[in-house]
Formats: structure tokens, C-alpha cells, sequence
């Protein structure tokens, strides 16, 4: 096959907004050649405005990249077989079927991040622009560190199954073309990846407010995450306070009690930033829409997805806890997560998407401290999030447990992505419990699976067939009969 001599990225390089497609059969509108399409800044800048419109797709980080690892888990489930979010729930998917756009769009992430890392340091600027061209590349680092983390949790078996020895996915640092076979790496050569992709870009980003964008605090957040996912506590304890540091200098803060119920909504600026360090901005004029997570969680909307009976008794044992002010009821039938709330002038298809909150990074303080055996750092992370959600509540002359961080960051991070990885990676046994709430009279389960640990092969999706069938390096996962 001949080699590719372009990227094909459609006239605004946002091209794989409407794709199915896997990222060796890119169908583009337009093709833009890689050797000169970065000549400046201001060209770099534009690449990224397209690989964040990218991040902001429903079948992206709008939408299945979060929700799949909420409804894979035990506290959210799917409302009913025909939603849209029922055959993660259900585990119904094989090796022929499986989804695809989990693999696509992180995929074309990282190429256009390829494309910008292959060629800002080849760029001819004045010296005061040095900065500007050191925080444009931190981004592309970050984000490249983001999308690979997602493939390699989405693919690969946690880390701390067998120290990172089972196979992650490819890492990808050029362009890829028609003639590209890659094999895949491991988890851990996946880890290694991704924690010197978010290393570099720390050191090179601003810790600037910078709306829709990631900056120094939000990387280091999420390296914080990568590190707990690791197993490496020492050094997720010493990132996220660290983080956490530097983000309040600047201004970021945990919401307050009051605050808490309706501070998703606020339209977060430089001089009131909130405690979200990274979000999807969704606009009106540039939504994701109907298929996003503030629809699907919407009982006004497609009403996809809605927490389990078992999730609802776990929370209201404290009828006190302000995180209850985020359920909205349909009758006595379902209780919604009500997160994604529109920002002013706005609707649920518009809200934005928090992906890195402060209270997260408290968590994974919090987490790594316990399994680090320093009670009083464990303490001085989870109290503030426990005072927060009922001030009368305080973990203060306690023994931390691991378990209680867990049950912490249940309560705290439902609809945001992280149960069933939260469960999976400490090596515990999701339990989808089938228990009645006469407030929740319509909510049971609808699947088979209803106990499952990291040894369930279908924890991990299958590689999508298009790359099974194009690539005969590539390698399907246990489980799901190979080719």
C-alpha cells in the first residue's frame, strides 16, 4: 500500500466529529499536508481548538468516555434494555460488535497531538512568544497523556492486576497511514508513556485560568490520578497536595456546602474559578447535543442512565449529606444525578462536562495516604469533602480505612466516570444489588452480570473489529475469541 502523504483532517480539523471511523481509515472532507500545515503559533493554537471540538463530542468526553465507567459499575445503571447506555450496562457486546468510538476518537486525539508535538519545536519565534509556544505544546503533551491513559483503562486490565505485565494498547507518536501495523504495548509501557507525556507538559504549562483548556493544575491533577492507578502512592500523595497547592494559590477552591447544590451550573471565570481544574465547555452555538450527558442524566431529557436502589439507601443513611440535592426524581420511579446543569441562557444539551475536579484530587490525597499508612494526612484530605457534604460530620481522631475513602469518593464522583475503575483497580468485586426503595419503585436491575471482579474478561472492551481485521499485528483481548 502506498504511504500516506497527508493527514486528513476536514477544513476546520475537527474530523472526526461525525466519524465511526477507526484511526487507520480516516474518511476525511478535505486533507491538509502535514508538512506545512503548522507554520506558526497561531496554527498550533488552531489545531488545538480542533482537538478540544473533538474532546467535546457526545461519543467523546460529552458522553461515553464518562458514562461508561459509571454504568459498568454498581451505583448507576441503565434505565431500561432499549437506552442507549444498556449494553454497557449489560455487558452486551463481543468481539464483533463491540464499540468503536471509545478507540476512534482517542485515537484521532492523539494524531492531531502527534501532528502539533512533530512540529512546534521546528518553529522560527520571537523570544517573548517562548512561553506561549511552552504552554501550546504543555497541552498537546496533556492531552495526548489523557487520551492514551483512557485507551490503556478502557483496553487494558489495571495495573495493579499484574503490575502492568497484560496488554495495553499501541502508543502512537507519529501519524499513522495505511501502511501502520502496530503492535500492542503494555499497560505498563502504556503507564510510563503517559506519565512522561503529563511530566513534560507540567513543566511547560501555565497555571493560568484558562477556560476549556488544561493548565499546569489540571495535568497535575490527573497525573496524581495516573499515579493512584499505579499503585504508586508515594508519588499520587506528593501530586495531588502539590496540586492542590497550587491551584488554591490561584484562586481554586472546594464549593461550599451552600454552594455545592447549584455551583455546577456557574460559569467559571479567572477571578472566580471554582473547583473545577479541566472541563468540557459546551456552548449553545456549539453543543454536543441530545446525546450528551446532561440529556442522558436528564429525567426532561432521553433519561438513559439513573443511580441504583442500593446506591440511593448507601446515600440517604445520612439524610443530612448536601449530595442528596443532586438527585432529581421522576415520580417514585428513577433518581437522576443532577451534575450537569446549563450554565445561564442555556440548556441540559449544552452543559458543560467536568473532568478534573479539586474534591477528586482531596480523594486521591486521601486514598494514596491510606495505602501509605499516614493516617493523619488521610485525614487532613477526607475531612474537608465529608465537612463539606454535612458540616455536623467529621473523620477527625478516626482511623482511615481504605474502604472509607472508596465509599467517599462513591458519594462524591457518581456520574463522573470512575466507579467500576474505582472498584476494578483495588482488585474488589463489583456487586450489583437488587433491593427495593418504595421511592425508586420502577429502578431493578436488567443483566446477568450482576458480580463481577478484574478476573471478568469483558471488564475491558474488545479491540474494534475494523483494526482487527486491518491490522494482523494487533491482538484481541482474553476472552473474546480472537480474530
Amino acid at each position: 500500500m502506498k504511504l500516506l502523504k497527508y493527514l486528513f483532517i476536514s477544513s476546520v480539523l475537527f474530523f472526526v466529529s461525525s466519524c465511526g471511523n477507526d484511526w487507520l481509515d480516516l474518511d476525511p472532507s478535505t486533507s491538509i499536508d502535514t508538512e506545512t500545515s503548522i507554520k506558526i503559533l497561531s496554527d498550533v493554537e488552531f489545531t488545538l481548538n480542533g482537538i478540544y471540538s473533538t474532546m467535546q463530542s457526545s461519543d467523546a468526553y460529552s458522553g461515553r468516555l464518562v458514562y461508561y465507567g459509571d454504568v459498568t459499575g454498581d451505583d448507576m445503571q441503565a434505565v431500561s434494555s432499549t437506552k442507549r447506555v444498556a449494553d454497557y450496562y449489560r455487558f452486551n457486546f463481543t468481539k464483533d460488535n463491540g464499540p468503536t468510538s471509545h478507540w476512534s476518537y482517542l485515537y484521532s486525539i492523539i494524531q492531531n497531538c502527534n501532528l502539533i508535538l512533530m512540529n512546534i519545536d521546528k518553529l522560527v519565534i520571537d523570544e517573548e512568544d517562548t512561553e506561549y509556544r511552552d504552554d501550546l505544546k504543555g497541552e498537546a503533551l496533556a492531552i495526548r497523556g489523557l487520551a492514551l491513559f483512557d485507551l490503556t483503562r478502557i483496553f487494558g486490565y489495571p495495573y495493579t492486576k499484574d503490575n502492568g505485565a497484560s496488554l495495553g494498547v499501541p502508543i502512537v507518536e507519529g501519524l499513522s497511514t495505511i501502511e501502520s501495523k502496530p503492535s500492542r504495548n503494555t499497560v505498563a509501557q502504556c503507564y510510563t508513556k503517559v506519565i512522561s507525556d503529563l511530566t513534560e507538559s507540567i513543566g511547560l504549562l501555565s497555571g493560568d485560568f484558562n477556560k476549556g483548556k488544561i493548565n499546569k493544575w489540571g495535568a497535575m491533577a490527573l497525573l496524581s490520578r495516573v499515579y493512584l492507578y499505579k499503585n504508586d502512592n508515594t508519588n499520587a500523595l506528593k501530586m495531588a497536595k502539590d496540586a492542590i497547592k497550587g491551584a488554591e494559590k490561584e484562586g481554586y477552591a472546594l464549593w461550599t456546602n451552600e454552594e455545592y447544590p447549584t455551583a455546577w451550573s456557574n460559569d467559571a471565570s479567572a477571578s472566580n474559578p471554582g473547583e473545577v481544574l479541566f472541563e468540557i465547555v459546551n456552548l449553545t452555538t456549539d453543543s454536543p447535543g441530545k446525546e450528551s450527558m446532561g440529556y442522558l442524566n436528564s429525567k426532561d431529557g432521553y433519561d438513559d442512565m439513573c443511580i441504583t436502589c442500593s446506591f440511593y439507601q448507601f446515600l440517604k443513611k445520612d439524610p443530612k449529606d448536601i449530595r442528596l440535592k443532586l438527585l432529581s426524581f421522576d415520580k417514585k420511579y428513577y433518581a437522576y444525578v443532577f451534575k450537569y446543569q446549563p450554565q445561564q441562557n442555556e440548556s441540559i444539551t449544552d452543559a458543560n462536562i467536568p473532568l478534573i475536579r479539586l474534591s477528586e484530587v482531596y480523594l486521591i490525597a486521601a486514598e494514596a495516604a491510606v495505602k501509605l499508612g499516614d493516617n493523619a494526612t488521610a485525614i487532613e484530605y477526607l475531612d474537608p469533602i465529608v465537612k463539606r457534604a454535612n458540616p455536623e460530620n467529621t473523620v477527625v481522631g478516626q482511623t482511615i480505612t481504605l474502604e472509607r475513602v472508596l465509599d467517599e469518593r462513591r458519594k462524591e464522583l457518581v456520574a463522573e466516570g470512575h466507579r467500576m475503575y474505582d472498584a476494578i483497580r483495588n482488585g474488589l468485586t463489583v456487586e450489583r444489588k437488587d433491593v427495593k426503595d418504595s421511592n425508586l419503585s420502577k429502578t431493578k436491575h436488567d443483566t446477568k452480570y450482576m458480580t463481577y471482579d478484574w478476573n471478568f474478561y469483558m471488564i475491558v472492551l474488545p479491540v474494534p473489529k475494523k483494526e482487527m481485521d486491518a491490522n494482523p499485528n494487533m491482538e484481541q483481548n482474553p476472552g473474546y475469541g480472537g480474530r
